[in-house]
């Protein structure tokens, strides 16, 4: 599948023009250019250079490091190590993850150097953009399209940054202006730049276009999108809420279409991407002469063995994650009128424990019909490649889950999967990453709504997404017409008892703490398994300023540990057994050591490490 916005040029082109870095020494060893600016002074240089900015979204260079762990969609660290995941496979392969996992990583830890050093390559490619432009005096470049290329480097650094901050939170803000001294940049890192971010993303909105000619190209509301998604992080609720009320009744796509919900099971589709409900994908491309490292290698690792591949087994949903899809009667979450969450009180049934070929009929409980689209379940349709075989399908952890959000459908393979990095068969995968997308736009004015004291306005926007699949049973997962042909579709009958149903007033009858768990629990259910859980519950907490108060976030981490040994007993987890979440502490990763010692004193050390 080709990217709209002629991603496939990217390395061929970006590697003959655009400037090259160190892999680790992002801050301290000084750019070599391949091209002089002379050469890159014009529409073409330029052109080149901002797709060589927007080829860095993915998170994978081949210039350095390893796919998995610079990944954009941040399996790592936003999955494994909240309570959506584990790190899977066996416990000796990829053991630098499993520090991430059970929150015991130090600062030496080669997944956060990886991490670092995509954040700041791509932060210079975007600088680049922005340092040419000045020097294009041949008449190619208006004076209006000047103004555009600007605005969306502006528009990359800030997620460039995001990524940096949302990870270490404390990191230097490197802008264009930012030069190479005498053995280093001297950029410290005093404490959140929140601020600058803020500030790139309104500039890229005050200039980018409403729609554009290539579909992958940001617009107007993406950057719009992005910055309510900084005040979100910066808790500053009252300057989001309005870019929220304007995106859910005026945002369109890059491509003009209104933002819409759709088919749930449409974000996670490659024949289906760039729908309406995409503010912002980052763009995936297979089959396009680039040997697959277009594709999103971010992911690579992450299939269960019993599609078309035994390797790798990484990213299996938690326990805790499907305990949280259970439902009441009635259709609504496991959650008290006083705000507990009760639905790891009991497991929802699955295969744990059991041989490929012993008995198993899937749990006959109410559940949530977005479950089967988020975790893999014994027993139940796995997209097109037949029953899911559960926990056989693991490679490790002792899970029975298995992921599926990042899956291709089996008839879709030849057009929507290539080769990962040469050695993994049909592992790049041409599926979008959602970097926002229209239920996260509802979901983070729903939380707005519950700051300002407006329940029955955030109860509204909840409903807004429970109903999308509460009203269309069409949305759900279905029976095969027959087990042993997946391919020959599905059947009129579910396949689990999905029970769904909107909320009723419990948001002012219970009173606003309810009404933000409910929130908070809302977004677990939509968004699971696409790596913003940990970074959700760190800007919930009360550490840096968040609504839940000190320690939310060790509550919930430290509760997912106990329940997965005590559901994956008698062996509990092996990565997670022994190890505890440390409030004040763990809610953010170390800054590498390696880039500590590298600035001279510059770069301070986040509090604990």
């Amino acid at each position: 599948m080709k990217n709209s916005y002629i991603k496939f040029i990217a390395l061929g082109f970006v590697g003959i023009i655009t400037i090259t870095y160190s892999c680790k020494k992002l801050l301290s060893t000084p750019p070599v250019g391949v091209l002089s600016g002379a050469t890159l002074a014009n529409k073409a240089g330029v052109d080149g250079l901002l797709i060589g900015a927007y080829s860095m979204l993915d998170g994978y260079t081949n210039t350095y490091g390893t796919s998995w762990e610079s990944s954009i969609d941040n399996w790592v660290y936003g999955g494994i190590a909240s309570d959506d995941a584990y790190k899977g496979s066996n416990t000796t392969d990829q053991p630098t993850a499993a520090p991430i996992e059970n929150h015991s990583v130090d600062a030496a830890n080669e997944f956060l150097n990886e991490k670092w050093s995509v954040c700041y390559n791509s932060i210079q490619r975007a600088n680049d953009v922005i340092r040419i432009i000045p020097q294009v005096t041949d008449g190619s470049i208006t004076a209006d399209y000047a103004k555009q290329l600007v605005a969306e480097a502006r528009f990359l650094r800030g997620i460039y940054h995001f990524e940096a901050a949302k990870v270490f939170r404390n990191v230097p803000y490197v802008d264009e202006s930012i030069t190479y001294n005498a053995g280093n940049y001297n950029v410290g890192n005093p404490g959140p730049i929140w601020d600058k971010i803020e500030a790139d993303f309104q500039a890229a909105y005050n200039v980018l276009p409403a729609t554009q000619s290539q579909v992958g190209r940001a617009n107007k509301y993406a950057a719009e999108a992005l910055l309510a998604k900084a005040y979100m992080f910066d808790h500053k609720y009252t300057q989001a809420l309005p870019l929220l009320n304007d995106l859910i009744s005026a945002g369109v796509t890059s491509s003009g279409a209104k933002y819409a919900l759709g088919p749930y099971e449409d974000n996670f589709n490659a024949i289906k991407r760039n729908s309406p409900e995409g503010v912002f994908q980052v763009q995936m491309t297979v089959n396009d002469g680039s040997g697959g490292q277009n594709g999103n290698l971010g992911g690579d690792l992450n299939f269960p063995a019993g599609t078309y591949t035994g390797c790798c087994g990484f990213y299996q949903p938690s326990v805790s994650l499907a305990n949280a899809f259970q439902t009441t009667a009635g259709g609504l979450p496991l959650i008290g009128n006083d705000g507990t969450y009760t639905y790891n009180v009991s497991a929802l049934k699955n295969d744990h424990n059991l041989g490929a070929s012993d008995a198993f009929t899937p749990s006959t409980a109410p559940i949530d019909p977005r479950l089967d689209w988020t975790v893999g379940r014994r027993g139940i349709p796995y997209l097109d490649w037949g029953l899911c075989g559960g926990e056989q399908w693991s490679r490790g952890d002792i899970t029975p889950y298995n992921p599926i959000k990042n899956i291709f459908f089996h008839a879709n393979q030849a057009s929507t999967s290539d080769n990962a990095g040469g050695w993994a068969s049909n592992q790049g995968s041409a599926i979008n990453y959602n970097y926002v997308r229209f239920a996260d736009v509802i979901l983070w004015r729903a939380e707005c709504e519950v700051e300002a004291g407006s329940l029955a306005a955030a109860e509204a926007d909840v409903n807004l997404i429970r109903n999308r699949m509460a009203n269309h049973q069409e949305y759900w997962v279905h029976n095969y017409k027959d087990n042993a042909n997946p391919g020959n579709g599905y059947a009129a009958t579910l396949a689990a008892n999905y029970v769904i149903a909107p909320y009723s007033g419990q948001f002012a009858a219970n009173g606003q703490a309810f009404a933000r768990k409910a929130v908070y629990l809302e977004r677990q259910l939509e968004l699971g398994m696409e790596g913003h859980r940990f970074f959700d519950l760190q800007r919930y907490d009360g550490r840096f300023g968040g609504p839940a108060g000190n320690g939310f976030m060790a509550g919930i981490l430290n509760d997912h540990i106990t329940q997965s040994i005590k559901f994956l007993a008698p062996g509990g987890n092996p990565v997670l057994q022994g190890h505890s979440f440390t409030a004040g502490k763990h809610e953010i990763y170390p800054v590498p050591q390696s880039e500590i010692d590298i600035e001279g004193g510059a770069l301070k050390q986040n509090a604990g490490y």
